[in-house]
């Protein structure tokens, strides 16, 4: 009785281990001694197949849903979120619940500015959904923040590029304010979709950029977007440096390869330069970074062939440094900025975004 009572108990301890360890099916146990194998979900097989606890399988819930999960990971923030069309209809957005998706609810909107949370490896969003009506209605302006470097000293620095220095006490007030009072951060491809009409972005939506990428954004600003975990892209001159991305919420995109110098005339390349001789910078750039998706004109210098050497090198979008907001519409190859100079303190800021 003892001997059969250890061989039951081995053997069920056994199953039970190959019931955990199963990657292309789970057994389950009925009447008698036989099991029987239920495959695992599409989810389950991904990260499954994946072999890492960091991976995490998003499923898609709702009218338009990808039918497929998709993997992203846990250490980084999403990634590449589909931004399904409907005929119609405008797509408002993922969603932690169903009930957040049905109210648009900003604070519990999910894109690329959040991190990957996951339960056991897998989580829902839910897909909201607006008319092109109620879009317009919003009548949402997005601010696009263009920073440059950065300061210590609350005086300020000295010389003609003064006011191109932003007091890091002042950035780090602005940023706790971003972070802190319901902005909704969007990525590039929901501006990109905001612009043609596809997509909702709520009312108070911002976009934090930094031109150049000078040693004092790595020094004294990039620890500020840390701490309050907000998403900033990077403007890069790669022939002048190509650092690594020095937190999850940095973007790296290009200030293009070298066309930061003055042309024949004295003002920038960009529009000097033929467009062809601007689409091949903008290609070394592009396959520096890994990406292209959107530039900064150096200098704020274009023209119309330059918006053709950017669309050639296969780039969506063109910020500018002319005054203004993004809307529905708006010329996706010259982007409107709000300047942040040295003096602008929290006041400032929010006299310019709300």
């Amino acid at each position: 009785m003892i001997i059969s009572a250890a061989v039951a108990a081995i053997g069920g301890a056994a199953a039970a281990f190959l019931w955990l360890n199963r990657d292309v099916a789970e057994p389950v146990p009925r009447a008698g001694s036989e099991m029987i194998d239920r495959p695992l979900t599409p989810a389950q097989q991904l990260v499954a197949d994946a072999d890492d606890p960091l991976a995490c399988a998003v499923t898609f819930v709702g009218e338009e849903a990808p039918v497929e999960p998709v993997l992203q990971w846990q250490n980084a923030l999403y990634q590449g979120l589909p931004i399904p069309v409907a005929e119609g209809r405008v797509f408002a957005g993922w969603y932690s619940t169903q009930a957040a998706a049905g109210s648009f609810d900003p604070a519990a909107r999910v894109n690329g500015a959040d991190p990957v949370v996951c339960e056991d490896q897998q989580v829902e969003l839910h897909a909201g959904w607006t008319t092109p009506e109620e879009n317009g209605a919003e009548a949402t302006r997005v601010p696009i923040l263009m920073y440059h470097q950065f300061t210590a000293a609350p005086e300020g620095e000295k010389g003609w590029l003064r006011g191109n220095y932003a007091y890091i006490g002042d950035f780090d007030a602005q940023m706790n304010h971003i972070a802190t009072t319901g902005f909704y951060l969007p990525t590039w491809d929901e501006l990109s979709a905001f612009i043609d009409g596809r997509l909702f972005l709520p009312a108070r939506s911002v976009i934090i950029t930094d031109d150049d990428a000078d040693q004092t954004w790595f020094d004294l600003a990039v620890p500020v977007v840390e701490k309050h975990r907000v998403l900033a892209t990077s403007f890069m001159v790669t022939a002048y440096r190509q650092d690594p991305p020095p937190s999850i919420y940095v973007l790296r995109r290009s200030h293009t390869h070298d066309m930061h110098r003055a042309g024949a005339d004295g003002d920038g390349r960009m529009v000097n330069w033929t467009a062809d001789e601007i689409a091949a910078d903008l290609d070394t750039s592009g396959d520096i970074l890994g990406v292209r998706e959107v530039i900064a004109y150096p200098f704020g210098h274009f023209d119309d062939t330059a918006k053709q050497g950017v669309a050639q090198a296969g780039f969506e979008m063109a910020r500018t440094i002319e005054p203004g907001y993004v809307e529905i519409g708006t010329d996706k190859l010259a982007l409107p900025v709000v300047r942040i100079d040295y003096g602008m303190g929290l006041d400032a800021l929010i006299s310019r975004i709300g």
